[in-house]
């Protein structure tokens, strides 16, 4: 097919999107990221709504315009929509419409997953933000501190929605997290190895896994507090053995990384931008790299410095002190590095560019800040005033906002084809500095003169009176200058000048598509062997659109990407991905049964809603592999190199592997949370008889190795190209499967466990339903890939999916026995009680 329009109608026909009401079905990246995007910024003008109320409430003293109640809930849902509903969704929104774009990809490797992310997210934002339409919003601060947010304080069902509608968002960014963090290894175009890849790549990968570590402590914490609010199970109340310590641990192992996760985006837009303007590769490349690793494993070491003021110990507080002023090295690094090339480029002062000049400033000021707050003793003395809200600003909005305005405007021309009024944008930008500044940088002084955070009004003489008006004033001049963007946005798409195809002379992939782009992105696939494709071979976007480069063709109706391995990007398998699909939608309505029916306490509900959701996904994957819906094969099949689902190590291996981490992390928290209590809660008590049947685990236990071994036989004789009695085999692994999981179901029922009087039966039980849910997971996993044997999904020819299943079985098996030790033996052999 030589004709470039026909060549285009038929890549649309296999990737477009379906017409009308069917773009809800829509699964491409592209589509995908916009509506993120697209969705944050309009839960950013709620946000920051709220914020302009809470400035106007304290722009003068003793003013009764909000009423307590109603300010709590303002700082609290201003604080939880901001950080959970527009920063990271965002972030996340930018990184799916990017990163295939960028690694010279068509398209994400789990592209269903992206869709199933952002219905979850835009089910559980709504959910969050009708408690404020309702007037029964959360209070507590955005932190949800227990015991403030406990039943006992807080009686109404704002917590509850906080903490049923976060754990539904935070589903979407895990999936964007596992989405992504596979697509960068697995789908890279061929010849881009790691030290090849685009520098944005690499944020967005370290980012990726900080979500896939950082994210599950947060979810087993608010799994946990929920519990606790519904069932009375007392993991936070000091008198059932709990420790309201334990939800700041839990919250902040998420919440510090959380600025890194937010940090670390942002600061990849920067490092894609300055090049480009600087007209000169970036200072540093693999010093940069060497920096983002570090931040983010340094990150998770820093949790405790948010509480030097809850009384932990005086050499924890000199360590995380230490930690704390040690994560400015690495972003030394980085500002170095930015600085050194624009020193030695030759700067192209445009828009975007003031953005980032912007960023510089206000963020070396926050970090400046951040060593303060590092010291124990000037920590103490600003602890919980507006000096910490100040710096949190400074980091978050500086570390953030004015990266991602620098990003919008410089892709902007790829999503619209049009650039952006100059004029509109600096009025927008100095509005925003000049407003940003008075605002923030005025309530470090409040802080230093005493005034505390979420206080709604004060008396007048204290000396904070001009200084908040002040502040106020600076919040209405940012927000014109945000109103003047959003104008700018707006026109753009209809008045905008038409743009080039590459209008900023950039150096990457991204700019070798249409502007706007098409769905599939690029008509081939280029190798790679540079960092700067665009400026190496300026041609390089005419021979990818006349399909001069790999997988050119279409006629086999299906939507392909290139499988390279993760370290040289050399072609190893072709990747067939699923076009448009009801499923994501079907799945997260599903799920927001669930969520709502908890909320209204009609827990019936709430299991009828989880088993259709169960149902919807075990349809959707029912339709994955070989089967014939997933794409059609056989038509055009190729060998050379083979489609994935004839591999035995193809993408959903790998996404199987990255969401164990996550999973791991989850237990991990979980462990923490039973050893923390164990050894610090002021009032632990152990049961005064054992619980559980020692005897009873154990045999589950060994039906379970003995299901795990079977699975495992069966996987290597796929491996070795057997046909021969699989599904024999595969029906005597699922009928052990099933015996253990009955067996743990009598145990669970048998163990008379008390979880609603002691904190040591509850954690207790989260572990038994924590293992039920494994195991019946892979059970049912078991079952229908038998069923899918007996079709022929599964053979010799196509081991894909039972390879995939293989590291949930081991999984399940580790976590049993790791169970057993630590919750049952390690007790008996301490002298105490299961």
């Amino acid at each position: 097919m030589t004709d470039p329009r026909a060549r285009h109608q038929a890549f649309e026909k296999v990737w477009g999107n379906l017409p009308g009401f069917g773009t809800l079905a829509a699964v491409n990246h592209t589509s995908i990221g916009l509506r993120f995007m697209v969705t944050g910024m309009l839960f950013f003008l709620v946000g920051g709504l709220l914020a302009m109320l809470v400035r106007t409430q304290l722009a003068l003293p003793e003013q009764e315009i909000i009423g307590p109640e109603a300010y709590n809930q303002f700082f609290t849902m201003h604080g939880t929509v901001m950080m959970f509903l527009f920063a990271i969704p965002v972030l996340e929104g930018l990184a799916l419409y990017m990163i295939p774009k960028m690694i010279g990809a068509r398209d994400l490797v789990f592209p269903r997953i992206s869709s199933l992310g952002y219905y979850c997210y835009l089910f559980g934002g709504l959910i969050i933000l009708s408690s404020l339409f309702l007037g029964i919003a959360p209070d507590s601060g955005w932190f949800m501190y227990t015991p403030l947010s406990s039943a006992e304080y807080a009686p109404g069902p704002g917590s509850d929605f906080w903490l049923l509608g976060i754990t539904f968002v935070e589903i979407s960014a895990m999936a964007a997290g596992i989405e992504l963090t596979v697509s960068i290894l697995r789908s890279r175009a061929p010849g881009m190895t790691l030290t090849r890849m685009p520098i944005f790549c690499w944020y967005i990968l370290a980012m990726a896994l900080m979500i896939i570590f950082g994210f599950p402590p947060l979810i087993l914490g608010s799994i946990l507090l929920e519990l606790e609010r519904a069932a009375g199970w007392p993991f936070f109340e000091v008198a059932g053995g709990g420790d309201p310590l334990l939800w700041q641990h839990l919250f902040w192992l998420f919440g510090h990384p959380e600025v890194y996760i937010l940090f670390l985006p942002a600061a990849g837009i920067v490092s894609t931008l300055i090049p480009v303007f600087a007209r000169r590769p970036l200072v540093g490349y693999r010093w940069i790299v060497l920096s983002i690793l570090l931040i983010g494993f340094i990150s998770f070491g820093l949790w405790v410095h948010h509480m030097f003021t809850v009384g932990i110990p005086q050499l924890a507080q000199a360590f995380f002190s230490v930690a704390s002023m040690l994560v400015a090295v690495p972003t030394a690094i980085q500002v170095f590095a930015w600085l050194a090339t624009l020193w030695t480029g030759r700067v192209a002062f445009s828009l975007p560019m003031l953005w980032i000049f912007g960023f510089l400033i206000i963020f070396v000021c926050g970090g400046l800040t951040g060593v303060m707050l590092a010291l124990v003793p000037f920590n103490w003395q600003v602890h919980d005033t507006h000096f910490v809200v100040a710096h949190l600003h400074y980091v978050l909005v500086g570390g953030m906002f004015f990266p991602l305005m620098a990003g919008l405007y410089y892709w902007l021309p790829h999503i619209s084809g049009r650039m952006p009024s100059e004029r509109l944008g600096y009025w927008g930008f100095w509005l925003t500095f000049i407003g940003f500044n008075a605002t923030f940088l005025l309530m470090h002084l409040t802080g230093l003169l005493g005034m505390p955070r979420r206080v709604y009004t004060y008396e007048a003489g204290l000396g904070w009176d001009w200084l908040n008006l002040l502040s106020s004033v600076g919040g209405f001049i940012m927000s014109a200058g945000i109103a003047l963007i959003l104008m700018d946005l707006l026109l753009h798409f209809r008045f905008g000048k038409p743009a080039s195809r590459n209008p900023w002379n950039a150096d990457t992939l991204e700019w070798a598509t249409n502007t706007p782009p098409s769905a599939y992105n690029f008509g081939s696939i280029p190798d790679i062997d540079s960092r700067h494709p665009l400026w190496d071979d300026p041609g390089l976007p005419d021979s990818i659109a006349a399909g001069d480069h790999h997988i050119p063709e279409i006629d086999h109706g299906r939507r392909e990407l290139l499988g390279t391995d993760a370290i040289g990007a050399r072609v190893r398998e072709v990747m067939h991905i699923p076009t448009n699909s009801w499923w994501p939608l079907c799945a997260a309505l599903g799920l927001a049964l669930v969520c709502i029916s908890l909320l209204v306490r009609v827990y019936p509900l709430a299991l009828f809603g989880l088993v259709i959701a169960g149902i919807f996904l075990f349809r959707w994957s029912w339709e994955n592999g070989a089967h014939p819906k997933a794409a059609p094969l056989g038509v055009n099949e190729r060998t050379d190199p083979p489609l994935h689902s004839r591999t035995t190590d193809g993408p959903g291996r790998w996404g199987m592997i990255v969401t164990l981490m996550a999973d791991a992390t989850l237990y991990l928290s979980l462990l923490f949370g039973w050893f923390y209590l164990w050894t610090v809660s002021p009032d632990w008590r152990l049961p005064e008889e054992t619980r559980l049947s020692t005897s009873g685990l154990m045999a589950t236990g060994v039906l379970l190795t003995l299901t795990v071994f079977r699975y495992r036989r069966l996987t290597e004789r796929l491996r070795a190209g057997q046909d021969s009695g699989l599904w024999p085999a595969s029906v005597q692994t699922s009928v052990l499967a099933l015996l253990h999981l009955g067996s743990l179901i009598w145990v669970i029922a048998s163990a008379g466990l008390e979880p609603g009087a002691l904190a040591h039966d509850a954690v207790l039980s989260v572990m038994l339903y924590y293992l039920l849910f494994h195991s019946l997971v892979a059970t049912l996993a078991s079952l229908l890939q038998s069923a899918r044997i007996k079709l022929g999904y599964v053979s010799a020819h196509l081991p894909y999916e039972a390879i995939v299943l293989k590291p949930f079985w081991i999984y399940t098996l580790a976590i049993f026995w790791i169970s057993y030790t630590a919750f049952l033996l390690l007790p008996l052999a301490w002298g105490g009680s299961p």
